[in-house]
């Protein structure tokens, strides 16, 4: 593609050199560059991009693009070197991504979900329920990426690197997708990996404290202004009517056609005479003219939002009552309240839980079912706000009956010292706990004292089959350590 196609519609460029020229691919790591190629220099947290220039070059980048001028000295840039400017290169590999692989988004529909807790069980139930009325659906998220039933593979973050992100929509255009749901995190809208989609609905399943941290959010008020830009973004949105920030967004989101779902406040959409088991929740809820009774394969309150952001979504669909009903009693969400069949028949739930907010929920949850013990083994993310720690700490102790504070992913931290502040919270509580900081002795831990009438809730990794641990992920599938410590 002509270098000028790729650049059209980005504004504030500077150029220097020849503008007649193809493009034979992008790239924004050095390491992925080959000849012909337009490279794009990002200013990382970790990384800077424009530091390896050099190294783009010598791979056969012919088009440099960049935002800050002071790396273009000494980075062996010779005069058949296309070099851009931008004002940033973010915002620019999201354009260039967009119309290099021909703005693959305005060719399905396109439906964006966001929100801190709630995000990939929405994305499989929305999909779920469009698949039983013959729709070829894309999905794009936390747990993994796919095309109808083939897995394109886990995804190393929520919502993919724009250039990624647009090299996955033109696969699915490729593979005639009718539809594609994505959930999209705060970061993806912050650091402009969405910009240039083409988005037909929006969803904001509710707001609660997290990624608040010095490589994320500074604070609450950014995290949800970041959370605000998809509804710029779409054309029609479903927002949570229960969640106090949640519901600002009818008034803030001028230009995007608004409705509501909720259990307690006035909604357009309102689930009613909700009853939850150990295995499932079933509500009464108003499709098109008539009440039906529906019921989720996944148990908890929570789940009755969920459901509801489905159904909001897939109504403007014309989804017949019947397929809803179908899609979501057999819904399974990996590492969402799982349930890990064992040979000793205790209750051993696996769940994403890794805030405050979702770590009550799904504990509270638990707890109005089970008729032993709640059992709850959790850990806090290295690298990520530490704020929450002792809070959660706090929310365990309080609610389970025995808590184990354990290591998550601690990262580049310390799991000992992440420990110890999940247990200042612990300390404020009558609740009895104990620190074991190897996760698998933890796990070990609670089978032991666990009979069958208890339940143990893993909470935290959900879905991860890895450890993080100073840059390196080892395996790590809970699934499976269950299985062999119970052996």
């Amino acid at each position: 593609m002509n270098l000028k196609t790729v650049l059209n519609g980005i504004d504030g460029l500077k150029a220097k050199g020849n503008l007649d020229i193809d493009v034979m691919g992008i790239a924004h790591d050095s390491r992925k560059v080959k000849n012909g190629y337009l490279f794009v220099a990002i200013k990382g947290y970790e990384t800077d991009g424009h530091k390896f220039i050099k190294q783009a070059i010598d791979n056969g980048a012919k088009i440099i693009v960049i935002e800050d001028t002071t790396y273009i000295k000494n980075n062996g840039i010779t005069d058949d070197i296309t070099i851009i400017v931008a004002p940033n290169t973010r915002e620019a590999l999201a354009k260039i991504a967009c119309n290099f692989y021909n703005n693959p988004s305005s060719k399905f529909n396109l439906i964006g979900i966001t929100g801190t807790k709630g995000k990939t069980t929405t994305t499989f139930m929305i999909k779920s329920i469009l698949e039983k009325q013959g729709q070829k659906v894309g999905l794009i998220g936390t747990v993994a990426n796919y095309i109808g039933d083939k897995n394109l593979g886990e995804s190393s973050r929520t919502t993919p690197e724009s250039l990624e992100l647009q090299e996955l929509f033109a696969e699915m255009v490729k593979e005639k997708v009718d539809t594609v749901v994505m959930e999209v995190s705060s970061q993806s809208l912050k650091l402009h990996r969405v910009d240039g989609c083409n988005f037909n609905i929006g969803v904001f399943t509710n707001f609660s404290e997290d990624h608040i941290s010095e490589k994320e959010h500074p604070d609450m008020e950014d995290y949800f202004n970041s959370k605000l830009k998809l509804f710029d973004m779409c054309k029609k949105g479903f927002i949570n009517a229960d969640d106090f920030y949640v519901r600002k967004v009818k008034k803030l989101a001028k230009n995007c056609d608004i409705k509501t779902y909720g259990i307690d406040n006035r909604a357009d959409l309102l689930a009613k005479d909700i009853t939850i088991t150990n295995v499932s929740v079933d509500f009464k809820v108003k499709i098109g003219t008539r009440n039906e009774r529906i019921k989720t394969g996944i148990p908890g309150r929570f789940s009755v939002y969920n459901s509801l952001a489905a159904i909001s979504v897939v109504s403007t669909f014309g989804i017949d009552a019947e397929k809803i009903k179908e899609a979501l009693i057999d819904i399974k969400v990996p590492g969402r309240s799982e349930l890990v069949p064992n040979k000793k028949e205790l209750a051993i739930m696996i769940d994403y839980a890794h805030s405050p907010e979702s770590l009550q929920n799904i504990l509270s949850a638990v707890k109005s079912y089970t008729r032993g013990r709640v059992i709850s083994v959790f850990g806090c993310g290295g690298d990520r706000d530490p704020g929450k720690r002792h809070i959660m700490g706090e929310i365990s102790a309080n609610t389970a009956d025995f808590t184990i504070i354990t290591s998550d992913n601690p990262r580049t931290e310390e799991p000992e010292k992440i420990v110890k502040q999940i247990e200042e919270g612990a300390k404020k509580t009558k609740g009895k706990y104990i620190t074991i900081v190897d996760r698998i002795e933890a796990i070990k831990y609670a089978i032991n004292m666990a009979n069958k009438n208890d339940i143990i809730v893993l909470a935290g990794k959900g879905h991860e089959t890895y450890q993080e641990i100073n840059g390196t992920k080892y395996p790590f599938d809970e699934r499976e350590i269950i299985k062999k410590l119970i052996k």
